[in-house]
């Protein structure tokens, strides 16, 4: 028969043996004392941190025969023995992961009416229950709403935000917490202890913070680490076997951003890499290092759970780095966690983070100049214009090439020959939108109503098939933009005019048969004086 795994082995029995959830065991203990005992719980948090043990403690404790209520689970009566051994009868686990269907819970509703067979209380225990469907969460709501005397439902979930507030509002919720570093710590040392393993309290730690808060993770790395018990489990020995880097990889990759060593912190890098770290492990490591410099920088060191040493380095790494820096190396490198997909290039996220870290940012640019005031002008139809024409008239123009303003160029006679060629216009046009959205983000989507028509002068004449469009492109701020985004890219200033035509089609560079004519000095000519011609004569 195979060995049992430890986290199996060492899974708690009473109350006393779960670690870091004593807000919720000492609530549970009392209503077990005072027989105020629920119908419905709701177990939620993070994975490995009791939930399921919680739950079996329950089931024990509302079935155990000792006399004194506090002592209970007992595990020694024939209940809490059949428990242990997963012979009780009474005590129905249901995985909901594969039991998602309505049909599932319909039979659940119909079997929780016969009363307990050897306890005092049927306990069903529901884990992952927001993998339920729509469907099974409404046959489940009224069996919770009014259930059995002689049942006890407990929920337990780790995606609390996925289980309705109908279900929610029916359990007594209950949420567990990560468990501190000391405290898996403690537990694993206990472990080891009774399996007479030899473990370094600093492999100890290792692990506990490998485990990221959870008990039953760190218990498994333990019992994957430790493949021989007479084989002394060292700091290096679980370095190497979980792939992380060594610490002083970590404390001088930070000494070289202090220092703005941009060659020593590559080397870093790729010297952890070489030695087998596993770079999301060692981007991890960096990330809680910085995080570690963070608090001792805005806090103070002794939120860190680290030796007195440890902290006297955090302090002074705090002392030496600014915070716009460290908090630029904490998104950088956190964000490469997230991208490390473990490619052909492993490391490279890692280094682009350090590159990123070191270098400065980019000054923003100067803010444009004020433009005085500009009298009213008259619209075209002679009439004053109105206070909105008139504030879009003397909107500041959009800042280009270092912050200076754009400046409208006047617009040339109609029939003009043409200042520009067209055809690279309509070529060109998909990024002219790309460029005029970076300024305006309500630009590019009005010019995709919009197509190159012509060019008359140094006038750019859009079609467009409704009078909303022509007014909304010909309002001074958005021509503006549409005009700094072309000069931008070709150098040139146009002005632009849009006018209405039946024929609009989303702008295709591969389509240019009617340009060439378009930019015909004669054809535009003939064209301004009302003559028809046909651009494929």
């Amino acid at each position: 028969m195979p060995e049992q795994a430890l986290y199996l082995k060492w899974r708690p029995l009473a109350f006393d043996d779960v670690v870091g959830q004593e807000h919720i065991t000492r609530t549970l203990r009392n209503a077990l004392a005072r027989k105020r005992i629920r119908h419905a719980y709701l177990f939620s948090g993070p994975r490995g941190t009791g939930k399921t043990t919680m739950a079996r403690l329950l089931a024990k404790a509302v079935n155990c025969t000792h006399e004194d209520a506090r002592q209970r689970p007992c595990n020694a009566c024939h209940n809490c023995l059949a428990i242990n051994e997963s012979r009780f009868l009474d005590l129905i686990e249901i995985d909901a992961a594969s039991h998602t269907g309505v049909d599932d819970v319909r039979d659940l509703r119909d079997k929780i009416a016969f009363s307990p067979g050897e306890g005092s209380y049927k306990v069903y225990i529901i884990d992952e229950v927001h993998r339920f469907s729509g469907n099974a969460f409404d046959a489940l709501l009224k069996t919770l709403e009014e259930p059995p005397d002689h049942a006890i439902f407990v929920l337990a979930t780790t995606e609390i935000d996925k289980v309705p507030a109908t279900i929610k509002s029916r359990c007594l919720q209950f949420e567990f917490r990560r468990v501190s570093l000391r405290e898996v710590s403690a537990r694993l040392a206990h472990i080891a202890e009774n399996e007479s393993l030899d473990v370094d309290l600093a492999a100890l730690e290792m692990i506990a913070r490998q485990g990221t808060g959870s008990v039953r993770d760190s218990i498994s790395l333990l019992d994957q680490i430790v493949t021989d018990p007479d084989e002394r489990v060292t700091l290096e020995l679980t370095q190497r076997l979980l792939g992380t880097a060594d610490s002083l990889h970590v404390r001088e990759l930070v000494a070289a951003l202090v220092a703005e060593d941009m060659a020593l912190g590559i080397q870093m890098i790729n010297t952890a890499v070489d030695a087998g770290s596993d770079p999301r492990q060692f981007g991890q490591q960096i990330v809680g290092f910085l995080r570690n410099v963070m608090l001792a920088q805005t806090a103070s060191a002794t939120l860190i759970e680290a030796s007195e040493e440890e902290r006297r380095q955090y302090d002074e790494l705090a002392r030496q780095l600014s915070r716009s820096r460290l908090l630029r190396a904490i998104r950088a490198f956190n964000a490469a966690i997230n991208k490390t997909t473990g490619g052909w290039q492993p490391q490279l996220e890692l280094e682009l983070a350090f590159i990123e870290s070191v270098q400065q940012p980019p000054e923003p640019a100067p803010p444009a100049p004020e433009q005085p005031a500009q009298p009213a002008q008259p619209a075209p139809s002679g009439r004053p214009l109105s206070r909105t024409e008139q504030a879009r008239a003397a909107s500041p123009a959009p800042a280009v090439n270092g912050g200076h303003a754009y400046e409208r160029a006047d617009a040339s006679d109609a029939g003009a020959a043409p200042a520009f060629s067209a055809a690279v216009i309509h070529q060109n046009w998909m990024n002219i939108l790309t460029q005029a959205n970076r300024y305006d983000r309500n630009v590019g989507p009005l010019l995709h109503h919009a197509h190159v028509r012509h060019i008359e002068g140094n006038r750019l004449v859009l079609g467009v098939s409704s009078e909303f469009f022509q007014q909304r492109i010909a309002t001074p701020d958005k021509a503006r933009v549409i005009e700094q985004a072309i000069f931008d890219l070709h150098g040139v200033k146009l002005r632009i005019e849009a006018r209405l035509f039946g024929d609009v089609r989303p702008p295709d560079p591969a389509q240019e048969a009617n340009l060439p004519a378009a930019e015909d000095p004669l054809i535009a000519a003939a064209r301004s004086l009302g003559g028809i011609i046909d651009a494929s004569s």
